[in-house]
């Protein structure tokens, strides 16, 4: 039951991170990392801080206890010198004390040179880890330069490529339908090809039907009619087909002054 209870919670936790990934904003994901990467960066370089500040205080350790350490070799040999001279003296009391204080500086030279070659090692390891630690850190800022420049060349590609899927949105939309009760532009398109088309056809069969044959036949002897009355009125008035309108008035007044010539005359 519990081994269920893991991989039902493994499951779900794998679920959501990738529905979390779906519906999250790369801008702030991509922001959540680089100040993640800058706050590593801050930790990194306390903490090599430190390793240099202990660095610092082992080297002022040492340098301490060697000035101490100079200092009492100087004392015993004073001492010892001094014990020489109450030997050659002869004053006994003054020889044992100067010798047990040479034997307590002695002492402390012998626990000083200890302190000293462990000081000097805990230095040298010191040095070492403050040099390690300053290589990270320079390693790390330009990791961290590296992220930031990435950053904005990653900014610039998240822009084009929200520029790209609205622009793929609307072209999409043109070869689309916009609602249910809205036509997309190809099928108005093809309903006003369709419509003119056959508005065309229609057109083709009716100058192509009897009834307008009819008519031309029709419009035709009208036609006729009409030049042959007109040939009739300049037979009458005396006036070729190739006569000006001017000689047309002339013929006319003449044709009304004379009159009409009688039939015949009385004998």
């Amino acid at each position: 039951m519990l081994q269920l209870l893991k991989r039902a919670w493994r499951y779900a936790t794998a679920a959501l991170t990738g529905k979390f990934d779906e519906v999250a904003d790369p801008k702030v994901q991509l922001e959540q990392a680089i100040a993640e990467s800058q706050d590593q960066h801050r930790r990194l370089k306390e903490q090599a801080a430190n390793v240099i500040a202990n660095q610092k205080q082992t080297e002022m350790r040492l340098s301490r206890t060697m000035d101490e350490l100079e200092k009492v070799n100087r004392s015993a040999r004073q001492a010892v010198v001094m014990a020489a001279e109450a030997e050659k003296a002869g004053d006994t009391k003054k020889l044992s004390e100067y010798t047990a204080a040479a034997e307590s500086f002695a002492n402390r030279l012998i626990a000083l040179e200890g302190d000293v070659e462990s000081l000097k090692a805990l230095h040298l390891q010191a040095a070492q880890a403050a040099d390690q630690a300053k290589a990270a850190v320079a390693q790390n800022a330009s990791a961290l330069q590296k992220r930031l420049s990435e950053r904005q060349k990653l900014l610039s590609q998240l822009d084009q490529a929200k520029m790209q899927e609205q622009v793929n949105m609307a072209m999409a939309s043109l070869s689309e339908t916009v609602g249910t009760d809205v036509p997309s532009l190809e099928e108005v398109r093809d309903k006003i090809e369709a419509r003119y088309a056959k508005a065309r056809g229609m057109a083709e069969l009716g100058a192509e039907s009897v009834e307008s044959r009819m008519l031309e036949v029709e419009q035709a002897a009208m036609h006729s009619e009409a030049q042959a009355r007109l040939s009739q009125i300049r037979s009458q008035l005396g006036i070729e087909a190739g006569d000006s309108s001017g000689e047309v008035g002339g013929g006319a007044d003449e044709a009304v002054a004379t009159g009409p010539e009688p039939e015949g005359n009385p004998s």
